[in-house]
């Protein structure tokens, strides 16, 4: 098959197997509202995996996929209760089906020893269960012999007959009777009648007609209207959701009926009142199983044969609605991630031109004409409006992000041997997707540091009055304009004494360093730093934290802790909602222009309206309402100039960290208040400190956009023993 349907069945998969974590996740949590509703749709998503697996002949797939369909199909027919063990195989399950896609996607090899004991796993849970036979279960059958009518310009009115012989016929048994006209679109989809029927006789005996009543002369065929009818009768004594699962993927491609074969024989079989009834394929719907239709088709999309087929339309509908509610899903188009990133940049740049616009006729020696200022604020708006609609395109909920961290929990917890669980919050939040994707090191290294470190072992949980199992939490939701994710946990809190004594046997600080406990936190951060006496698979060679701050600072965001012993201990990571994109104030700082985020801003005031104070030999606070607020002159932080002597005529930008903290930020003049296009620096300059990014104004100026919390934090620890220690 083709690159692309490759391309789309994997894409699928991955979609399909966030469908089958989340639902196991929802089990495990106690979660879902509606278990049986929950199981059902984890079984349909293994099963599509197997489905499509089985087309590209990827047959390692297709047998660690049946072989879980079969787990899951015991539980859902109540055969296997869900019991710890049972879910604790099921998520391992879903862990190997999830590496194997990867794996076939990309060529690698497959742990083959793994899925080979845990193929083994899922048969001891089936216990002393009668099996099916692995090869018809696969997809093996007796190939079918087809005698089509017509071949030399002549109709044949009878039936095609497809038999499947079987050399050793059992019992007759009960079974159904499936009538189905495919339209068009089912082969346009690459859909095939044979593999349908191939799926039916692994269930059992399998007699096919096809009706060739309405085939026209060879010549007159045409190969976009499909024409035949086929009557299917399964000798089988399953239950009818297995055979509507075989059909589930051709429901709304064409018209089917599924029945009993004794109802089905005892029918009528009039022409219904319209008079567009069908021979021999009009039997009644039997009161347990109901007809399933597909949505109404025009006259021109649909075949003859389909639009005469009659289905008992009305029958079915009041079936279906009686059975739930009717719901309009969302229509949903699958776009290149290159096509929307170079949508965003144009948009970009449609920003970026409306801002010169504005500004050049704001330079333009004329009267202002009201109507030309009222066309630009209007295009400010639609500028503004299609920026904010191209950027909830890429906008995508944390959920899948925080799903794959289940599996890190329970990896990491089974190499320190603890009894570990997740609770998730916020999984809905939305962030920009390229946030999302840059997200997953920072978040695996935090999850195993909570797992290893955080959680004490089930001993010393039990002995401080604590449950044996320990908690990771992972949070997220929007404040101020941003996106904060939470990882925390319940166990024993910052062993500060022993983090300051590693942080001095290490050289990072000084054996006299006093420090206060943020300080002592902050040293985890450190390069270098860690706590673990001997390496492990999760810790000890000294490379973890620091690599989560500077991942974290490459996405323009900033982290903090906060611990109490016995309690546990909470990261903090706060990130812009977008990469590409941010309202900010436009200043000068000793003539160089520079932005600073609305987010952190809280007000603005006059040197001349406020009281100066100095504080030691080189620090001034100003009072604001009678709180001292500490000053931070933004030129010299930066260096563009020397300190000054006097803050008269400077203009105070108070702003907030994410920690709460205020301080002021002296500029010389605020030029204005504008949405400004990112461009990163660290590609093409490199990383530099207070900066976050740059920008290009309406006159083709490029401005700086300030990090407030680097500069805060520099200003605040630069005479600290840590910052001393830090810098050198």
């Amino acid at each position: 098959m083709s690159d692309d349907l490759r391309d789309t069945f994997f894409l699928e998969c991955f979609e399909l197997l966030e469908v089958l974590e989340s639902g196991l996740l929802d089990l495990s949590n106690g979660d879902a509202e509606d278990p049986d509703d929950t199981i059902a749709a984890i079984f349909r998503a293994v099963h599509s995996v197997k489905g499509g697996a089985g087309a590209f002949a990827l047959d390692g797939l297709v047998r660690l996929a049946h072989k879980f369909e079969t787990v899951l199909d015991a539980i859902r027919e109540r055969r296997l209760q869900l019991s710890p063990d049972v879910m604790k195989v099921c998520h391992s399950s879903s862990d190997a089906l999830s590496d194997r896609v990867k794996a076939e996607q990309s060529g690698e090899p497959v742990d083959e020893a793994r899925e080979t004991e845990l193929i083994a796993a899922l048969s001891a849970l089936l216990g002393a269960e009668e099996e099916e036979d692995e090869d018809a279960s696969l997809g093996g059958f007796t190939p079918l012999a087809i005698d089509l009518p017509g071949g030399d310009g002549e109709q044949d009115a009878g039936p095609i007959a497809l038999q499947i012989d079987d050399p050793e016929p059992e019992p007759e048994a009960a079974g159904f009777k499936i009538e189905w006209a495919p339209n068009a679109a089912f082969f346009s989809r690459g859909g095939e009648v044979t593999r349908i029927i191939r799926a039916l006789a692994t269930l059992g005996d399998v007699e096919t007609s096809c009706n060739g009543e309405d085939v026209p002369p060879l010549d007159a065929v045409t190969p976009d209207a499909p024409i035949l009818r086929w009557v299917i009768e399964v000798a089988t004594d399953v239950a009818d959701e297995e055979i509507r699962e075989i059909f589930e993927f051709a429901m709304d491609d064409g018209e089917v009926r599924i029945g009993p074969i004794e109802t089905a024989a005892a029918a009528p079989q009039d022409a219904d009142a319209e008079g567009q009834g069908s021979p021999g394929v009009e039997p009644a719907p039997s009161a347990g199983t109901a007809p399933i239709e597909s949505p109404p088709q025009t006259a021109a999309a649909t075949p003859p044969a389909a639009r005469e087929m009659p289905m008992e339309r009305e029958v079915a509908k009041e079936s279906q609605q009686k059975k739930s509610p009717p719901s309009t899903p969302k229509q949903t188009i699958r776009v290149d991630l290159d096509r929307v990133e170079q949508l965003i940049n144009l948009v970009g740049e449609l920003v970026i031109n409306q801002a010169m616009l504005a500004q050049r006729l704001d330079g333009v020696d004329m009267p202002h004409d009201q109507a030309i200022i009222d066309g630009l604020d209007e295009f400010r708006l639609l500028t503004r409006d299609i920026q904010e609609s191209v950027m909830a395109i890429r906008a995508q909920p944390v959920k899948p992000l925080f799903q794959r961290m289940a599996r890190i929990v329970r990896e990491a917890a089974q190499a320190t041997g603890k009894e570990v669980r997740l609770s998730t919050s916020g999984e809905w939040t939305e962030v920009d997707k390229t946030i999302v994707e840059r997200l997953s090191d920072p978040l695996t290294h935090m999850i195993r540091n909570a797992v290893d470190h955080g959680l004490e072992n089930g001993e010393e949980r039990i002995a401080a009055g604590k449950p044996s199992e320990g908690v990771v939490t992972l949070a997220a939701a929007h404040r101020s304009g941003r996106i904060v994710i939470e990882v925390g946990d319940d166990g024993g809190g910052i062993n500060r004494k022993k983090v300051l004594g590693v942080a001095i046997q290490k050289g990072i600080v000084p054996a006299d360093a006093n420090l206060s406990d943020a300080e002592i936190d902050s040293l985890l951060f450190a390069p270098g730093f860690s706590t673990a006496t001997e390496v492990s698979d999760l810790s000890g060679r000294g490379v973890g934290m620091d690599v989560v701050k500077k991942a974290i600072q490459a996405l323009g965001g900033r982290t903090s802790i906060s611990s109490r012993p016995g309690f546990g201990t909470t990261f903090s990571i706060s990130l812009p909602l977008t990469l590409a994109v941010l309202d900010g104030i436009v200043v000068n700082i000793a003539e160089q222009t520079a932005v600073l985020p609305l987010s952190n801003i809280v007000e603005t005031l006059r040197s001349e309206t406020l009281e100066v104070k100095s504080v030691g030999s080189d620090s001034k606070v100003v009072l604001v309402r009678g709180v001292s607020v500490p000053v931070i002159d933004i030129g010299v932080e930066l260096g563009f100039r020397e300190p000054l002597t006097t803050l008269e005529d400077k203009v105070f930008v108070i702003v907030e960290n994410h920690e709460g903290d205020t301080h002021a930020m002296v500029v010389d003049q605020i030029i204005d208040q504008r949405q400004v296009v990112i461009k990163g620096l660290e590609a093409n300059y490199g990383e530099t400190k207070g900066v976050s990014a740059a920008t290009i104004l309406g006159d083709g100026r490029i401005a700086l956009i300030l990090d407030v919390d680097v500069l805060v934090e520099d200003s605040r620890n630069l005479n600290t023993p840590l910052a001393m220690a830090m810098t050198g």
